[in-house]
């Protein structure tokens, strides 16, 4: 052991000297933090990048060429580290700050979708789809002509179909305890909220269910619904399904209606 000793301490020195953390002050110029920090993050070191642009976002002044691309890469280097609410935050501060760079509209985009991300299912608290849905609105209101903006309109679809299944599968939910009032309330705001999206035809055909239930019997409703269904989709398997003539419809007594 006495004989190995030496050469275990010779090693730990050898790692310990070609072991070196990174560190802002050892760049004198801003241009060499920068590209020291464009240099790790093509590395996938995304802790030191952020870092460095991190750094740099604080005392770049601003008209500093370098200040959007800082932003940008912070933002992505935040991305990689699954940090995406500081990551949002990132590309929010350079769209703020420089509305007027070639990147800001970039910067919305990315920023929305960061926020999407952290949605991770329709069931769950939509707060980051509503942050979602601000970012992509505004990139549409404030640059019109940005070639992103039909992205972001997709983006906007997308996030209405997750609020649809949302109140659809609090509609359901409430069907299943047999609470139908309730059911139809959540079914009727999915249909006036987010007339446009699939789930919107799914409340509906629920709605026509629960109206034909013998304990409700609301045959005027169902047929009014039914009416709106063939109207919109009118070759959709399931509307033909659903809406066909309904027997109960023509045996001349008059509709039950819901009061």
């Amino acid at each position: 052991m006495r004989r190995l000793l030496p050469l275990v301490v010779l090693l730990a020195l050898a790692t310990g000297g070609c072991f070196h953390s990174f560190n802002v002050r050892d760049y004198s110029t801003s241009a060499d933090l920068y590209r020291a920090g464009m240099e790790r993050y093509r590395r996938g070191k995304y802790n030191d990048a952020a870092t460095a642009f991190e750094r740099l976002t604080l005392d770049l002044p601003t008209r500093d060429s370098l200040l959007p691309l800082a932003h940008w890469y912070l933002g992505h280097a935040r991305l990689k580290r699954q940090e995406r609410l500081l990551a949002a935050q990132s590309f929010i501060r350079l769209a703020e700050t420089l509305p007027d760079d070639s990147l800001a509209d970039d910067a919305l985009l990315a920023s929305g979708r960061a926020y999407e991300g952290l949605w991770k299912r329709p069931s769950l608290d939509p707060q980051y789809g509503l942050l979602a849905q601000t970012q992509f609105r505004l990139l549409i209101a404030a640059y019109p002509q940005s070639t992103y903006v039909d992205t972001a309109s997709a983006e906007l679809k997308h996030l209405d179909e997750w609020f649809a299944k949302k109140d659809y599968e609090t509609g359901l939910y409430y069907r299943r305890r047999k609470a139908y009032d309730s059911a139809i309330m959540f079914f009727k705001d999915v249909v006036k909220n987010f007339p446009e999206t699939e789930t919107a035809r799914e409340a509906m055909l629920r709605m026509v269910e629960i109206y034909r239930l013998p304990v409700l019997g609301y045959t005027e409703d169902a047929r009014e619904v039914c009416d709106a269904l063939r109207a919109a989709y009118p070759t959709h398997p399931s509307v033909l399904a659903t809406c066909k003539v309904n027997p109960a419809d023509s045996t001349g007594a008059p509709p039950a209606r819901r009061p």
